[in-house]
């Protein structure tokens, strides 16, 4: 266990389950990024949520008490807009089944918006979700689109419920076509290795934070770095000693995690 975090020069750490559920911070979270911050760790908030610009990010989190510059915030929705630049040229037209944030890290690429006609169907979050807009992405997608997830969460953790997340409008759209998406947010694992990418950071060194099996500890595992989850958000501790690809460390919670790491780094 100590080895693990004394070897950690990096963090990639999730934020729904981690530092909050809805508008609710969870207890340490402030103290977390407090630490990483006078540690000088590198860090990114790596969210599977597409629906905020990273500045929303920020002031979303400023009002929970926690200081975070938005270059240190990489939502599903510009990791996704970075991928597409490397795959496509400027001007490429694209449908968006998400919300407005996901639009303007697209559009902040050199995309533009379209219809059926578009080369790609890029599926994020959407709480203004229309049967109008599925009709859209399925008929691109049958005309030959490529489907593009943001992220494959099927559900979203609010403070006293569980809801739809983008995984669950995606496989809508997969039943309408017989079409997977490709995804970019965790597990997939470009957001991932875009994010060791900006902070220039060596996958020995670099830890993934979060709170899902699924997608935060799958993710990290395929993209060779090291795995701490927190039992916060969505993952138990039964399902992860359960788990083809478990975590090499659990914690309760944010404080627990941070008690071992300050008895390691004064050892």
């Amino acid at each position: 266990m100590g080895s693990v975090l004394a070897q950690v020069r990096n963090v990639l750490v999730d934020m729904d389950g981690v530092l909050y559920r809805g508008l609710t911070a969870l207890p340490g979270a402030a103290e977390f990024i407090a630490f990483l911050q006078e540690r000088g760790l590198g860090y990114l908030l790596v969210t599977n949520n597409s629906t905020l610009t990273p500045e929303q990010f920020s002031t979303r989190l400023a009002r929970m008490g926690m200081s975070v510059d938005p270059e240190h915030i990489y939502p599903s929705s510009v990791a996704t807009a970075n991928y597409l630049a490397a795959h496509a040229p400027r001007g490429t037209r694209v449908f968006v089944v998400g919300e407005q944030a996901l639009v303007d890290a697209l559009q902040a690429r050199g995309f533009v918006m379209g219809g059926r006609e578009s080369q790609y169907v890029v599926a994020g979050w959407d709480k203004t979700l229309t049967y109008d807009k599925l009709v859209t992405a399925t008929l691109a997608i049958r005309d030959g689109a490529t489907f593009i997830g943001t992220n494959p969460d099927k559900t979203y953790p609010l403070e006293h419920d569980i809801v739809p997340g983008a995984g669950s409008i995606q496989a809508a759209i997969t039943a309408a076509t017989d079409v997977e998406p490709l995804v970019i947010g965790k597990p997939g694992t470009p957001a991932l290795l875009g994010a060791l990418e900006l902070l220039g950071a060596a996958q020995k060194d670099t830890a993934i934070l979060g709170d899902r099996l699924d997608t935060d500890i799958l993710g990290g595992a395929r993209a060779g770095i090291h795995t701490i989850m927190v039992l916060t958000g969505i993952s138990t501790e039964a399902e992860a000693l359960a788990s083809d690809t478990p975590p090499e460390l659990i914690y309760a919670d944010l404080p627990a995690l941070l008690t071992d790491w300050r008895r390691i780094l004064l050892a």
